[in-house]
């Protein structure tokens, strides 16, 4: 039987890869500014959908690294290439997106209206998948980041990536909740058009510029 204790790093280790975390997930970045754009314009349900979206991508890089795949990326620079025009065009459609219903006639709807209501949450969902998934900055990360924390003499580095890997997704998902319920508080500001198509205009010229930085990312680890 696999003794847990060893599978994990020591409490400072811990606390260290916690902290870690945290001032990632803070950062703002795709994930960050997916999941308050679509709390503000759809409200918290929308919000929740988009977090496990998000969180769902995280465990297929979480599984890639502790399997081995995502070192492909770092070794095959086609592939990352692929994944990396692949994510930046998506991001390019959402922020285009964006941008169309900022220069929309203004819309009276609010959170609880018939049109928010009736949209399905798979989208906010698949939105954050997408968006997470096809990042391959993600998968690389986890491949050079998870490493430093397995223990010496663990029993099993593949078990260690997936504890590590759960870790994170669950730090980072009750961090995104957390940031869900500030941007909730802020969006009755939606009712005001005028901020209505700032935001939507400032999503979409803040999801093309990361498109453009994804683009700029190279397939090497530090």
């Amino acid at each position: 039987m696999i003794d847990l204790a060893r599978l994990l790093p020591d409490a400072a280790g811990l606390a260290v890869f916690a902290s870690a975390v945290f001032v990632l997930n803070a950062t703002p970045g795709v994930d960050f500014l997916l999941t308050v754009s679509r709390t503000l314009q759809g409200g918290v349900r929308a919000g929740v959908a988009a977090v496990l979206g998000i969180n769902a991508g995280c465990v297929v890089h979480a599984l890639a690294a502790a399997f081995g795949l995502a070192a492909l990326l770092a070794v095959h620079p086609a592939a990352f290439r692929l994944i990396q025009w692949a994510g930046a065009a998506y991001l390019v459609w959402l922020g285009w997106g964006m941008w169309r219903n900022a220069w929309r006639p203004a819309s009276a709807a609010t959170h609880d209206s018939p049109a928010l209501a009736a949209r399905p949450l798979w989208l906010d969902f698949r939105a954050g998948l997408l968006t997470n998934v096809l990042n391959p900055k993600v998968a690389l990360f986890f491949l050079a980041f998870l490493p430093q924390f397995v223990p010496a003499g663990s029993p099993s580095e593949t078990a260690s990536f997936l504890l590590l890997g759960g870790w994170f997704v669950l730090q980072g998902g009750l961090f995104s909740l957390a940031l869900v319920a500030v941007a909730a508080r802020l969006g009755r500001l939606q009712a005001r058009p005028a901020v209505q198509r700032g935001l939507n205009a400032l999503g979409g010229t803040l999801f093309m510029a990361l498109s453009l930085r994804l683009l700029r990312d190279k397939p090497v680890l530090a």
